[in-house]
């Protein structure tokens, strides 16, 4: 079988997200250059791979600061049965309860992301088996937060992996019973008891249709 070609455009564009992150989160001058470096080299390989000139590409990613679009946080659901889901305790929020997810991150497509993000914070290897909700964070009782975000919540399947108790996000992780969440501290930046009430409809009912905003 031929190997498929590298997605070249699609490195550049990974270079270029993460020198521009690194430049607003640069802890110091010399990292600041660094990025700057990476970031120049991202439009030099861009410009060679579409033909625009480097002070056009240039141009257009200094527009990224320009009109905002919402940020994706998301979010992986597990269910062992009907009544039980998948929680990680938070350890940026004080090891509150949480479902398994993250910022999406470019060059991911959101299965990936969840998939990945189960794997980093739960040991679990998993399969992303399809999109459950699609949510407008604002439409919920989340705290406020400058940033307008989308919610995508993505059913996934064990396949591997063993439960792992700490990462370097998470503090603990286990199966909660559907009776059990109204004891817990959840982490309601990233998900609501109303949200995982309904999320377990779909344990019932798996047909269920996507519940989007």
């Amino acid at each position: 079988m031929t190997p498929s070609a590298p997605d070249w455009l699609g490195i550049a564009q990974r270079l270029q997200a993460l020198a521009q992150a690194g430049l607003a989160y640069a802890p110091n001058a010399f990292d600041a250059e660094r990025y700057a470096e990476v970031q120049a080299l991202s439009l030099q390989l861009m410009a060679g791979l579409t033909g625009e000139p480097v002070a056009q590409l240039q141009t257009l990613f200094a527009g990224e600061t320009g009109y905002p679009t919402p940020k994706v946080d998301i979010r992986a659901v597990l269910f062992r049965g009907r009544d039980e889901i998948l929680l990680v305790q938070e350890k940026l929020d004080g090891h509150r309860w949480s479902l398994p997810g993250g910022w999406a991150d470019i060059g991911y497509t959101p299965f990936e992301v969840a998939v990945k993000e189960v794997r980093e914070e739960t040991g679990l290897t998993t399969e992303a088996v399809r999109l459950l909700a699609l949510l407008d964070k604002k439409q919920h009782a989340h705290p406020p937060q400058p940033w307008y975000i989308y919610k995508a919540f993505v059913l996934c399947r064990q396949v591997g992996g063993s439960l792992q108790a700490d990462t370097p996000e998470t503090a603990g992780v286990r199966w909660v019973h559907r009776q059990e969440l109204s004891t817990l501290a959840l982490s309601t930046d990233r998900v609501t008891r109303a949200q995982l009430e309904r999320l377990f409809a779909f344990a019932h009912e798996p047909d269920l249709p996507t519940w989007c905003d």
